[in-house]
């Protein structure tokens, strides 16, 4: 199982923009198709494929949010823009495993981001 760790959260500014950063260690990083959820009863926001095709998203976030994967550092990134008071929360990626399926097996410890009005 790969082990994941995220980073890169805070304290921004409505209208600012913030990069979220999962790296994963332990396993093969691009065996694994990658997704962000945050903490509103593990709200998904969007995944990308274990070769970085093809990226998809809740409609909540289309046009603000992108995600975007380097598995040459084992790194899976969250780009949030425009962010609003209501993205408060935390943040976790996840991954599910590009060749036996099911669902999302490993979690991070997620990331706080809180954005003031």
């Amino acid at each position: 199982q790969v082990q994941l760790a995220e980073s890169g959260g805070g304290l921004v500014q409505a209208g600012s923009s913030l990069q979220l950063s999962c790296v994963g260690s332990g396993a093969t990083f691009s065996n694994y198709n990658m997704g962000w959820f945050r903490r509103r009863e593990r709200e998904f926001i969007g995944a990308i494929s274990w070769s970085g095709n093809n990226p998809y998203y809740a409609d909540f976030v289309k046009g603000r949010f992108s995600i975007s994967r380097e598995n040459s550092k084992s790194t899976v990134y969250l780009q949030m823009n425009d962010l609003k008071p209501e993205d408060t929360a935390v943040y976790y990626c996840a991954a599910q495993s590009s060749t036996a399926g099911g669902g999302w097996s490993s979690w991070g410890p997620g990331t706080q981001v809180t954005v003031s009005s």
